[in-house]
């Protein structure tokens, strides 16, 4: 089991049909957009339909989870019992994903420390068997990017 970062109360996100996949690939610590086979636009959240040509056909593009913190907030009140507080609440460009965002935690850093442009990567926080969550930690000052 990886570390956890939010306590057991935090609820479970629910999966449907489109966001299926995306989750399966997350359980397997795979970080992936869908891509728009018409057009080849990139999205998150997964969607049904293409926001730019209307298209219903797409797949999973698997990309790094390395990125930048685009923005973030420092969250006070807790959401669950027994969360530890402060925590963070970012948004990160995602490298190599044609200029997506996405909205996860920062965590392994002080949030007196973190400021825009950060470079960051992703960490998979396991809930279960079934569950890991993107979560994202500054990237190490040993690690090439």
């Amino acid at each position: 089991m990886s570390e956890r970062f939010f306590p057991d109360s935090m609820p479970a996100p629910l999966a449907s049909a489109t966001t299926l996949p995306w989750w399966e690939a997350a359980a397997e610590h795979r970080l992936v957009v869908q891509r728009c086979t018409s057009c080849e636009h990139t999205r998150h959240p997964p969607a049904p339909i293409c926001p730019e040509c209307r298209s219903g056909e797409s797949d999973w593009k698997e990309v790094s989870g390395r990125g930048e913190v685009y923005t973030f907030t420092i969250v006070h009140r807790p959401i669950a019992a027994g969360q530890e507080l402060p925590y963070l609440v970012a948004v990160i460009a995602l490298e190599g994903s044609g200029g997506l965002r996405i909205i996860s935690n920062l965590v392994g850093v002080d949030p007196g420390e973190v400021a825009i442009g950060l470079p960051v990567e992703v960490v998979w926080e396991e809930m279960s068997a079934d569950l890991a969550i993107p979560r994202f930690r500054p990237v190490s000052e040993e690690e090439p990017r």
